[in-house]
C-alpha cells in the first residue's frame, strides 16, 4: 500500500533533509586521497548525534553502519573501511537521517583527488539522469515515466542502468511502497499523487549492469570491475511539482 503523506509530515522530513544535507556538505571538505571511508563513517554518526538526530540504517535489517561507501565498482552497500581512498577513486557516500522519527535519503557520488575524465563524465551523467527522473515526478505522470527519462538518458550517453536496485517511497520507515526502478516505459506502473514521498537513486555504470554481490551479502558490485555512479534524492509530490527535500543548491 502507498502511504501518502500529510504537509506536516513533508515539513518534518525537509528538517530532517536540511540536516542530512548539511552532513554531505562536511563529507565533501572531507573527501581526499588519504582518508578512510571508515573515518567518514564515524564522522557522520557524531555529527547526527550532535544535531539530535540517528542515522537510520545501522541497525536496519542488522546493518552495522551509519554510511553505505561505495567505492569504484561498487554499485551499494558498501561497507565503511580502514582502508585509504586513493587518488582517481570515485566513492559513493548514502546516509538516511532520522530526525523526530521524520526521515530523508539521500547518496551523493565524490571525486578522490584527480578522476579521469571518462570517471568524471560517468559522475555527470549519473546526476543528469537524476534530475531527468526527477523532471518526471508529477502528479498524474506514472512511475515508468521516470524510469524511461533516465534509461533513455544514461544509455544514449553510452553507460547502462543497474536493474537490481532501486528507489522506494520513504516514510516512517526506510523502504516503503512503491519502488522507483531507473528503467522502464513510459505510461506504466502506478500514478502519481499528491503527497507520495519517493527516492529516485539512479546506479549507472561504465560497463554492463548486471550486478554481483559480495560475501558479506550487503555489498553489490559490477559484474566487470567497471565503475558505478549513484545520485539520490528524497522528494516530495505536489500539485506545484516535485519538491525536493534533500537539495545541497537550496541553502
Amino acid at each position: 500500500m502507498i502511504i501518502r503523506k500529510s504537509k506536516r509530515e513533508i515539513e518534518a522530513m525537509k528538517k530532517a533533509g536540511d540536516l542530512l544535507v548539511l552532513c554531505h556538505k562536511e563529507i565533501a571538505k572531507m573527501i581526499k586521497p588519504g582518508i578512510t571511508t571508515m573515518e567518514i563513517d564515524t564522522f557522520v554518526e557524531s555529527f547526527l548525534k550532535k544535531h539530535g538526530a540517528t542515522p537510520e540504517q545501522k541497525g536496519y535489517n542488522d546493518y552495522p553502519y551509519a554510511t553505505c561507501a561505495s567505492v569504484n565498482d561498487e554499485i551499494c552497500h558498501g561497507f565503511p573501511r580502514n582502508e585509504k581512498l586513493n587518488d582517481g577513486d570515485i566513492v559513493t557516500i548514502d546516509l538516511v537521517v532520522n530526525l523526530n522519527g521524520a526521515l530523508a535519503d539521500s547518496a551523493w557520488t565524490y571525486a578522490v583527488g584527480n578522476v579521469d575524465d571518462e570517471g568524471k563524465r560517468l559522475m555527470e551523467v549519473t546526476k543528469t539522469s537524476l534530475y531527468k527522473g526527477i523532471e518526471q515526478a508529477q502528479v498524474g505522470n506514472r512511475i515508468g515515466d521516470i524510469g524511461h527519462a533516465i534509461q533513455t538518458y544514461a544509455e544514449a550517453e553510452g553507460f547502462s542502468v543497474v536493474r537490481d536496485f532501486t528507489g522506494h517511497g520513504i516514510g516512517p520507515t526506510i523502504h516503503e511502497a512503491p519502488q522507483i526502478p531507473h528503467f522502464g516505459l513510459p505510461n506504466k506502473g502506478p500514478r502519481l499523487r499528491e503527497g507520495m514521498v519517493i527516492t529516485i537513486e539512479p546506479m549507472i555504470n561504465e560497463g554492463k549492469w548486471e550486478s554481483k554481490m559480495d560475501a558479506n551479502n550487503w555489498t553489490a558490485r559490477t559484474i566487470d570491475k567497471s565503475r558505478s555512479a549513484q545520485y539520490e534524492h528524497t522528494l516530495a509530490i505536489t500539485k506545484e511539482g516535485p519538491i525536493i527535500l534533500t537539495d545541497q543548491d537550496n541553502d
